[in-house]
């Protein structure tokens, strides 16, 4: 039996406080009610505070974009496992490609953060993810298993339940490119049975894999249909409400 997909908005660095607040009106009036599917959004670190209030006693939970290994020090613009989890976030994406890619973010950095948010309780969103040179090149299967072990090293089976992994082509984010349903199966396959290796057979099936990239209403259910594919991290269409609820729905 599948787990229980799971659709996450990243915002990115998108929106005020306001149009934050705005959003969230509209987004908890479109899946109020739904049920067998769970719902995250990621809101900038400035409005995280905001949104927190507002999501309290909804079915939405509040993520962050980022988070650092350290519990404090001089880390100027990072933030902590606790400051967040102060502030109402249960979830933290690590590892994105637009971290890694313009802010220098590698495997080791990917797996001390994700070591530091799982075990200050947090869920980890890990995301791995081919560049369209290494997909060219027939690289994307040893590129995606290179992310997974080093940026998973270390981590138990029972780390592993706070653990969730988003397959994101980076050259499929914010192209319009999608990966199509057989590619992306295909990347999941081997992701899941890379977790099987690490953590076993019952746990490695239990650990949720998101697509993400560009990933919309029109094409969210034939791909939430693969039978690896848990969920989606979902960036441009988490900006709307509507669209972000008809993936949602899609995933029910």
């Amino acid at each position: 039996m599948k787990p229980t997909p799971f659709i996450v908005g990243n915002w990115k660095m998108n929106g005020t406080v306001a149009e934050a607040r705005a959003l969230v009106e509209a987004l908890e009036t479109a899946v109020a009610g739904l049920s067998g599917v769970e719902i995250a959004i990621a809101p900038p670190f400035t409005a995280l505070a905001s949104v927190s209030a507002m999501l309290e006693g909804s079915n939405v939970q509040l993520a962050a974009q980022n988070v650092h290994w350290a519990t404090s020090g001089a880390f100027t613009g990072e933030i902590a496992p606790a400051m967040l989890i102060e502030l109402g976030c249960g979830i933290a994406i690590i590892g994105h490609s637009e971290r890694r890619q313009f802010f220098g973010e590698t495997d080791e950095s990917v797996n001390a953060r994700a070591t530091a948010a799982i075990a200050s309780g947090l869920t980890a969103i890990v995301c791995v993810g081919e560049t369209l040179a290494e997909r060219e090149a027939g690289e994307t299967l040893s590129v995606v298993e290179r992310q997974i072990v080093r940026g998973l090293a270390g981590l138990t089976a029972e780390n592993a339940q706070r653990l969730v992994i988003a397959y994101e082509p980076v050259w499929a984010i914010g192209t319009g490119k999608v990966a199509t349903t057989a590619q992306a199966q295909q990347v999941h396959a081997h992701i899941r049975a890379l977790l099987v290796t690490q953590f076993g057979a019952d746990v490695g099936a239990s650990v949720r894999l998101q697509y993400g990239g560009s990933v919309k209403p029109d094409n969210a259910a034939e791909l939430l249909a693969q039978p690896d594919i848990d969920g989606a991290l979902v960036g441009g269409a988490s900006l709307k409400a509507a669209d972000f609820a008809a993936i949602v729905k899609a995933a029910v």
